[in-house]
């Protein structure tokens, strides 16, 4: 339990939150919501007794393994796989102590430690490494790589790797999704999901929030306060305390238009019956995402373009790649004014390389690209963020592209991307990652694109900057290509997806939702491949293979069965937890005329909390089983 009682919390003379009492039980999954700045990372930091509160008491109990994730890599020549597995505290401990006793032939020793291994899973803690890291994108060759070997963004995943193999009592978040592709982000939810600790997450991708939290702890306003449900529940309890505040229906309104307008154009047509059925659900909570935003500081719109052809651009027969190695061949792909297109597939399959030559920052290595002469390309990528004078300010920037601009216009601009007062005129050097995506949108809006090409736009944004480029986007009228790991926005923004896999490109139709089923059967696939690849290795005879493989799948059945039972029994407790969490987060259960159903409901919720922890570990362990078993 984590109880923090009448706290007050200062980063130097800045006050972050005062007077502020909230408690995190065991197994609750609780995420932490607020404004960049408001103080969620410093809170972490008072977890980790790197950060001592000014006022009030906090409390946790004792003996807890906290597991949290290195925001630095050190410089190693460790295999990659072996750093990982540092993550497990006891085990390497146990590993060494081990060494000890071999060392001093220490028989007995030796085989209390044996015992002590088995029982913390040390005999399976490579093949576990293994799992997490390909879960993360990681191929199996990458494992033996040294972690000196890895790029930035690729040692943040080795470091995430890192906390989630230890088996810790609470894990902190932060940010996890801000350097992980779509793949390794729904790899991830569903491994927090069936994580059976406390988890407290900070995130911006309102998704991924919404998939795994039970608990949304909301900072704004120098308070902290707890509310129960997921980021929709809050966001509806929030969106009550502001539906006076009636300029945001003007925003709602422009959203719904361009929804509406989508599901008339193609609820028709077959191919895009299930994203148009999307639309329709994402309608049904318009009116409470709006509201819920009315007080945002963003306030910023792309203009109409000056010209449009059609089409704007065109590759015909193009292979892309670098040198010898080709990673998609023969793509064709014609881009008119209004497409709305994301880019869906696993990592590493080709989409930024496809973005950059729409963007004509890399050349095909066959085949012709043709843009019309009216074609002004916006392109955002992250890697434009350290293309930034630092010792310049986000006015100066903005004067380079306009020399003919006043100040006041300029001014004016900037504030709708919340750089407002002396901030404008401040060095960029210090500015946070997500100050810098915002100049650089801002700067890419400015110069008024009638194509979009992003590249993970919303990296380091939160949530509020989040929505407002969505709602920007939704009434942009040039065409937009873009590659998101945040399904809302691709859900919000898109009309076409297409999907980069196998060295093709070919238009995927489906939902976000088939997209993920795409994605587990194509890594099934893969496993399968290597599996062939093993057994034609081995020698044996395709008829010996085939008994071999039903021998297998009869062994394993009853495991699968008992697994299916408990992966039922587990969905129908989250329904039921979910609806009690539903009535628990309307105000009016609070009541005092509703005091006698207000116990009942709690009381259901403990009883709810304790089976549904029961069946989450049995499946746990079931999954674990299958997995030794099917290795």
């Amino acid at each position: 339990m984590l109880n923090f009682k009448n706290i007050s919390l200062r980063r130097g003379t800045r006050l972050l939150f005062s007077n502020t009492s909230f408690t995190i039980h065991k197994g609750q999954k609780a995420g932490l919501t607020g404004a960049n700045g408001t103080g969620k990372s410093s809170l972490f930091s008072v977890l980790l007794n790197q950060l001592q509160i000014d006022e009030g008491e906090f409390s946790m109990s004792p003996g807890l393994e906290i597991a949290h994730v290195a925001q630095e890599t050190p410089i190693l020549d460790t295999s990659a796989i072996e750093y990982v597995m540092d993550g497990d505290n006891e085990l390497r401990q146990t590993q060494k102590k081990l060494l000890n006793a071999e060392q001093l032939n220490d028989g007995l020793k030796l085989a209390e430690l044996h015992n002590v291994l088995e029982h913390i899973g040390g005999y399976t803690a490579q093949a576990r490494a293994s799992r997490l890291m390909n879960g993360l994108g990681f191929s199996t060759r990458q494992e033996q790589n040294t972690v000196t070997t890895f790029s930035g963004g690729w040692r943040m995943r080795l470091n995430l790797a890192q906390a989630l193999m230890c088996r810790s009592d609470v894990l902190l978040l932060d940010e996890p999704t801000n350097h992980l592709d779509l793949d390794a982000v729904i790899w991830l939810q569903d491994w927090l999901c069936k994580y059976t600790g406390t988890l407290l997450l900070i995130s911006h991708d309102r998704d991924f929030l919404d998939s795994i939290t039970d608990h949304i702890i909301h900072i704004e306003q120098n308070k902290a306060e707890i509310y129960t449900g997921n980021y929709s529940a809050f966001e509806k309890i929030r969106a009550e305390k502001l539906a006076q505040q009636q300029s945001g229906f003007i925003k709602q309104q422009r959203e719904i238009k361009h929804i509406q307008s989508f599901i008339t154009r193609f609820k028709a047509k077959a191919t895009k019956a299930k994203q148009a059925q999307s639309r329709v659900k994402a309608l049904e909570r318009m009116e409470v995402i709006s509201q819920a935003h009315v007080d945002s500081p963003f306030n910023f719109s792309f203009p109409t373009p000056k010209k449009m052809s059609n089409p704007l651009l065109q590759v015909e027969k193009v292979d892309i790649g670098y040198a010898e190695n080709i990673i998609l061949n023969q793509v064709s792909l014609s881009i008119t004014p209004g497409d709305r297109i994301g880019l869906l597939g696993p990592n590493g399959a080709g989409k930024s390389s496809l973005i950059k030559i729409l963007a004509a920052e890399m050349q095909p290595l066959s085949g012709k690209t043709q843009s019309s002469d009216a074609l002004n390309v916006g392109y955002f990528a992250q890697h434009q963020l350290e293309q930034l004078r630092l010792d310049e300010s986000p006015l100066w920037h903005l004067q380079q592209l306009d020399k003919q601009a006043t100040e006041r216009d300029l001014r004016n601009f900037l504030g709708g991307f919340d750089f407002r007062g002396d901030k404008i005129a401040e060095k960029v050097k210090p500015f946070s990652g997500g100050e810098k995506a915002r100049l650089v949108l801002a700067l890419l809006v400015y110069q008024n694109p009638n194509l979009l090409l992003l590249d993970e736009p919303t990296n380091h944004l939160d949530l509020e900057m989040r929505h407002a480029l969505s709602m920007a986007l939704q009434e942009y009228e040039g065409a937009l290509v873009v590659i998101s790991h945040d399904r809302h926005l691709l859900r919000s923004v898109t009309d076409q997806l297409l999907l980069v896999a196998d060295g093709a490109v070919q238009t995927f139709n489906g939902d976000l939702d088939d997209y993920r089923v795409w994605m587990s059967e194509h890594k099934k696939s893969l496993s399968k491949s290597a599996v062939d690849i093993s057994h034609n290795d081995s020698g044996l005879s395709r008829k010996e293979r085939r008994q071999s493989d039903a021998k297998h799948r009869k062994h394993l059945k009853p495991l699968l069965n008992k697994l299916k039972k408990v992966e039922q029994t587990v969905k129908k407790y989250h329904t039921e937890k979910k609806a009690l969490e539903q009535q628990l987060a309307d105000p009016e259960i609070y009541s005092d005329c509703n005091k006698d159903s207000l116990k009942q409901l709690l009381a259901q919720k403990v009883s709810i909390d304790k089976v549904l922890e029961k069946s989450e570990e049995e499946w746990m362990e079931l999954e674990g089983l299958l997995e030794q078993e099917s290795s």
